[in-house]
């Protein structure tokens, strides 16, 4: 498989992976207009948003950092999330993968950001500030 060369820009904010029960409304502090993320199984509701949304009860995982991959991507691209999550995983950095219509978005513990950064960059990628 070819390496693939990446264009990617770190968003500013800080933000949260909260995890709620399966059966919860959609919270109403989930409702940005910078980055919002939802899924819902029969096991869970996921919530990824800018971490100042987030109230303090709410059960989450904080500090994290988002990269995005310039896009869009055809749907019939190969090997984009495993050019960005195989090095990073070789350099034992955690992510949080997301996907949508148009890219994908990996999101780091803001403690290893800057580690992440030089590892993306020495594999070829061009990862710029938000």
């Amino acid at each position: 498989m070819a390496v693939r060369r990446l264009k990617l820009r770190i968003l500013e904010d800080r933000f949260a992976i909260c995890r709620l029960d399966a059966d919860s409304e959609l919270p109403a502090w989930a409702n940005s207009q910078i980055f919002l993320a939802v899924t819902r199984t029969t096991d869970e509701l996921s919530i990824v948003c800018p971490e100042e949304d987030v109230p303090c009860e709410v059960r989450c995982h904080r500090n994290w950092r988002c990269i995005k991959v310039a896009g869009p991507l055809d749907f019939e691209q190969i090997g984009i999330l495993h050019s960005l999550v195989e090095p990073l995983a070789r350099a034992a950095i955690s992510v949080f993968a997301l996907s949508t219509y148009d890219t994908d978005y990996l999101l780091v513990q803001d403690k290893s950001l800057a580690r992440a950064g030089r590892v993306l960059r020495r594999h070829g990628h061009n990862l710029q500030p938000g």
